[in-house]
């Protein structure tokens, strides 16, 4: 999609997503025992279906794959109901802070709150969060960022009857979000008729933030509640992705969101923020400055340490000062649920580097860096893969975790995800992930952490 020819997005990605369905075939996967005749009559027969301007498919198109040709196939099974092959059910608990039944806002201004889901209950934080904004009749605004809404979104519904309401409502609906482009469409255009300011970004990058800004009267003065957060606000995929969000009353981090919803919503230009790290305007420079730092550290004799853990490291940048971190005798602890395209143990390039990735009952997507600092660590959650489509085709946010006893939360979340001997595999040097196995105590990431958070115990 040229952003520059779209003068309506809306009904640009709306005949994308009907033409979708009737789109050109581009790849052909085959099981490798399929006879060449076979496959030479399947090239021949897709070819006689497509577009005359199409590209015809030829043999380079054909793909031949080990095991199932469709692993959703194997949907069905997971689905199947047998007790003792399922893990046992459990239920997310309230936030302590947020356990009882006291104002919310009050609860927030009095100190952030660090939640860390599907642990911590999505329903008793978040929703709550939004639907406490939408019934408070001091509230006067509310905005949001919107990735996936999900087709029967409660919170999509709570924010069209806040503009009903009388409040003012401005939504971000990212129009762009991979398969879930029908479902935000179908938002939208609900928004839009119940008088919610609905805007699809800026041209050219797509939103991939996690934001939300709560504007409430307080007396004679005006004060922003904020939530920043790793994942979608998404209540079907909070039960079973891991994901880290802050709640706070910080009134530069109030601020910072109010610029970000203006640039967001067309009416200003980029501009640098208070605390707030932002993609593609600032992030890639913090990142590099973030692990030069540690460098400079290892390079004068002081410990030195950088543990970031994301779902993706592809960027050629952020590997390349990796190694140049590693070299200068930095201690490098990456956690990568999926591709990633460092080496770690690379004689000479990385050898002070470890990668690991979470394997198990959720899917890990929190996104969190750890730098020691000499000992003054400096610890942020963030919406953002270590990609350059992340971190400069995107618009992402990260935000600085500024109480000590949340910053040694996410440290010891870190550890405990680092010990495990359960779900952990591990990165070799060639390029090869091997299980790790679990030694005299076995140490498995999810079933620990839910007991964690059901008993309060960290042992």
């Amino acid at each position: 999609i040229d952003p520059d020819e779209a003068d309506d997005l809306l009904a640009l990605i709306q005949e994308e997503v009907r033409n979708r369905r009737f789109a050109e075939v581009v790849r052909l996967e085959v099981h490798p025992g399929m006879p060449e005749s076979l496959r030479q009559l399947l090239l021949a027969e897709l070819n006689a279906d497509q577009e005359t301007e199409g590209l015809p498919l030829v043999p380079e198109d054909v793909y031949e794959v080990e095991g199932l040709l469709d692993a959703t196939d194997l949907m069905a099974i997971a689905a199947l109901e047998i007790p003792e092959l399922r893990d046992p059910g459990f239920i997310p608990v309230a936030p302590p802070r947020l356990a009882g039944g006291r104002n919310i806002f009050e609860v927030i201004r009095e100190g952030d709150v660090f939640v860390h889901h599907p642990y911590e209950s999505f329903s008793a934080s978040v929703e709550r969060f939004i639907q406490s904004a939408t019934e408070d009749p001091d509230v006067l605004a509310i905005k949001m960022t919107l990735y996936r809404t999900g087709g029967d979104s409660h919170i999509a519904r709570m924010l069209a009857s806040a503009a009903e309401r009388g409040k003012q409502v401005a939504v971000l609906i990212e129009l762009q979000a991979r398969f879930d482009e029908e479902n935000n469409i179908r938002w939208a255009q609900r928004f839009e008729d119940v008088g919610v300011h609905v805007s699809y970004g800026v041209a050219g990058l797509k939103t991939h933030a996690k934001v939300i800004l709560v504007v409430r009267r307080e007396g004679d003065q005006i004060r922003r509640y904020v939530h920043i957060a790793t994942g979608n606000y998404a209540p079907r995929t909070a039960r079973i992705y891991t994901d880290f969000g802050l709640f706070t009353a910080d009134p530069e981090l109030g601020a910072d969101l109010s610029d970000l919803f203006n640039v967001l919503t067309g009416f200003a230009s980029p501009q640098g923020y208070r605390k707030l790290i932002v993609a593609p305007t600032g992030m890639r420079k913090r990142l590099v400055d973030l692990i030069r730092r540690e460098i400079a550290h290892a390079e004068a004799g002081r410990p030195a340490r950088i543990f970031a853990k994301m779902n993706a490291l592809v960027d050629a940048e952020m590997i390349t000062l990796l190694y140049e971190a590693s070299r200068a005798g930095v201690q490098v602890d990456l956690m990568v649920r999926g591709i990633c395209c460092l080496r770690p143990g690379l004689p000479g390039v990385s050898e002070r580097i470890r990668v690991v990735s979470i394997i198990g009952r959720f899917l890990e997507h929190s996104r969190a860096w750890y730098f020691h600092n000499d000992g003054d660590a400096e610890v942020h959650i963030s919406s953002a893969d270590w990609m350059p489509r992340n971190l400069d085709r995107r618009i992402e946010a990260a935000v600085p975790i500024e109480s000590p006893a949340h910053r040694e939360t996410v440290r010891e979340l870190l550890e405990l995800m680092w010990r495990d001997n359960r779900q952990a595999w591990e990165l070799a040097a060639g390029g090869a992930w091997t299980r790790r196995t679990a030694g005299e105590k076995e140490i498995a990431t999810h079933r620990d952490m839910v007991e964690w958070y059901r008993t309060g115990s960290r042992e």
